[in-house]
């Protein structure tokens, strides 16, 4: 193999790794409109990556095995905007919700909104590009298109992908069903992890954030074992993915080798990952059904970032509050607590409490704080528990619509949370942030 050629499957692998969290093989171009002119990058790299809903050409063997057996809308199930700073020192990733509510750009039909994963179906690669560009004000350097079939090839190939969960997964929708800890997965069932939507929390915020470990975790494996050290080891990870990997003529060695390089040396904690945030969650319209609505300022400040190849991190104008952020208004929340401080405290951050003291007599129990309830009510839970630290969670059948907060002789602490879904799973964290617990 040339030294030429060996560098550029160096790049190519890197990039497929950047590309697995979306969901299958990859077509990379420097812009599905045909050639651009040469971008300067004096801001960096942006790179819009899109999987695909889309079955043809998939056997029904292969149906039945990825779980896959719906019918296709030929539109994006998966988008995801990577940036990669000049210096070459930070990867942000930002995931944009399929449902989000926007503006396509121009293109044969009369000037229209809609969920941008229609844009795909409406003028292909190129309107996806152009509306995604229209929104974010973005530049799109490379298009990297993916499908489900390749993607899980391509994590076999690879060795399989590292998850883990706090919580047993089970998704009928995507054929997961996974137990509580941490599992090595092949291609099929990590298919089936990052396309759950009926896991908690629900929707896309939680299944982008799976998205984003199993990037993640890859990318760190795959430094850790060396297969991104050199060209030659990368040669050798490449020549695994060559039956799932197609590279256009029109994207130059030059480019994949910055892509490549870049993103064979990143640690977890120089990347950074967030979801668009998200302001109305159940915009209702015509056609279109329920749709996203993106927070306006907070949106515009997290693309202004990437535009000026700042850090999304730690910028208080993307995610403005310090408090801990929780799915549920607390004060849908109705809380009996034994503690009158603890009643206090969590009465004064919005929650609907009722000061129950234990019986006379009784000594405070021995341990955290205890929160139980029915287990009818798991997914509010998080929403109680977030405002207190270590407490512990105890689902009892039965126990009804109140959360009974017994106060232990532990830490008593209440922290201040705020109703803010976005940020639940959305929030920009640093990429060790979505690692896998060490043993």
């Amino acid at each position: 193999m040339s030294e030429e050629s060996s560098v550029r499957s160096f790049a190519v692998t890197a990039v497929v790794v950047a590309a697995l969290a979306s969901g299958g093989s990859m077509w990379a171009t420097n812009s599905p409109r045909g050639p651009s002119p040469a971008a300067t990058h004096e801001n960096g790299t942006n790179v819009l990556l899109v999987g695909l809903d889309r079955r043809t050409g998939i056997s029904a063997e292969d149906k039945k095995r990825l779980h896959v057996g719906g019918e296709e809308c030929n539109c994006t199930d998966v988008m995801m905007v990577v940036h990669i700073a000049e210096n070459s020192q930070r990867m942000s990733v930002v995931s944009i919700p399929r449902d989000s509510y926007v503006e396509f750009a121009d293109h044969t039909h009369p000037r229209h909104s809609g969920k941008i994963n229609g844009a795909f179906a409406h003028g292909g690669g190129d309107l996806a590009v152009r509306t995604v560009e229209k929104e974010t004000g973005l530049r799109i350097d490379h298009y990297l298109e993916t499908d489900f079939t390749g993607f899980a090839d391509t994590v076999d190939r690879l060795g399989g992908a590292k998850v883990c969960t706090d919580t047993a997964l089970h998704d009928l929708g995507s054929g997961l069903k996974l137990a509580a800890g941490t599992h090595h997965l092949d291609g099929s069932r990590t298919l089936r992890y990052v396309r759950a939507r009926h896991v908690s929390p629900p929707g896309d915020l939680g299944r982008v954030r799976r998205q984003q470990r199993v990037l993640v975790e890859m990318l760190s494996r795959l430094r850790d074992e060396g297969a991104l050290e050199n060209p030659a080891a990368a040669a050798r990870t490449a020549h695994k993915l060559l039956k799932s990997v197609r590279t256009d003529a029109g994207t130059g060695a030059q480019d994949l080798v910055r892509l490549g390089w870049m993103l064979g040396r990143l640690k977890a904690r120089q990347t950074e990952f967030a979801t668009v945030p998200i302001s109305e969650f159940d915009h209702r319209v015509p056609q279109w059904g329920s749709t996203l609505l993106w927070d306006k300022a907070r949106s515009a400040a997290l693309w202004a970032a990437l535009r000026e190849d700042r850090p999304i991190t730690g910028d208080s104008r993307i995610r403005p509050s310090n408090d801990v952020p929780v799915e549920f208004a607390p004060a849908s929340l109705r809380l009996r607590v034994t503690d009158p401080e603890v009643a206090r405290a969590l009465r004064a951050g919005g929650y609907a409490v009722e000061f129950a003291p234990a019986r006379p007599g009784l000594p405070r129990p021995q341990g955290p704080t205890v929160i139980t309830y029915d287990p009818v009510m798991e997914r509010y839970a998080a929403t109680v528990a977030a405002a207190l630290p270590g407490a512990r969670l105890l689902p009892v059948a039965g126990h009804g619509q109140v959360f009974d907060v017994t106060v232990g002789t532990e830490a008593r602490t209440v922290v201040r949370v705020v109703h803010d879904r976005s940020s639940v799973e959305g929030a920009p964290v640093h990429g060790e942030r979505l690692r896998c617990p060490t043993p």
